[in-house]
């Protein structure tokens, strides 16, 4: 899909170069991933920073403080008590796994199948993992890039994840940079620009856009 190639050109243009995802290990962008399930980047930072002043970024001290305490200090992503038990759920596996070292080994669809086997992670979360902490070439699909693409008329509503991801990874190069920056730009445009209420008159991407069209013609 030549058109993927010629937004990624435009938001690159408009916005510059992302280099995400925020973190200062592989190990603290899992625990992010996580944590950032249904609430705000905001709120996912306040649970890091909370980890890192008890000492418990790391998987040997999830595992090793009781459930609760752990939900103590993640309080502020929301869904404390769940999050806590799919933390510790991860870190089991990661440390049975052999860790980093080991899991960084693994084909990137075997690291793919055994990650969604883990309670609490779905295609998204896998796909943040894949991509931010593995730096592998995996696409992944959230609700800013179903919202972005629907109204450019490239995605339809009815699509599944696995199909919708499929379409990304063989529309592009596959490269994780490329993956890595144009995900990083659809988030920020789609959270500062195409809204749920959309600002359609500050978008680079209006002349492209049916649905912005239909709003500026109003």
């Amino acid at each position: 899909m030549a058109a993927l190639q010629r937004i990624f050109a435009v938001l690159t243009e408009h916005y510059g170069p992302q280099n995400w995802w925020p973190g200062d290990s592989p190990f603290e962008i899992m625990v992010g991933a996580i944590l950032t399930q249904n609430t705000a980047w905001s709120n996912v930072e306040k649970a890091i920073d909370a980890l890192k002043q008890a000492g418990a970024l790391c998987p040997d001290q999830l595992l090793h403080l009781p459930e609760q305490d752990v939900a103590v200090l993640i309080r502020s992503s929301g869904y404390f008590n769940v999050k806590a038990r799919r933390l510790r759920n991860f870190c089991a596996w990661y440390q049975a796994n052999g860790a980093y070292e080991q899991l960084n080994n693994w084909p990137t669809h075997e690291l793919r199948e055994e990650l969604l086997q883990i309670n609490g992670v779905g295609p998204e979360t896998a796909d943040d993992i894949l991509l931010y902490a593995f730096d592998r070439p995996v696409f992944v699909i959230d609700a800013y890039t179903r919202r972005l693409f629907s109204r450019l008329g490239l995605l339809g509503h009815d699509l599944t994840y696995e199909a919708v991801r499929r379409e990304f990874e063989n529309s592009l190069e596959s490269d994780h940079q490329l993956f890595n920056e144009f995900h990083a730009l659809i988030v920020v445009h789609a959270k500062d620009i195409c809204k749920p209420r959309p600002a359609c008159e500050q978008c680079c991407l209006i002349t492209r856009c049916p649905h912005g069209k239909k709003t500026d013609d109003r």
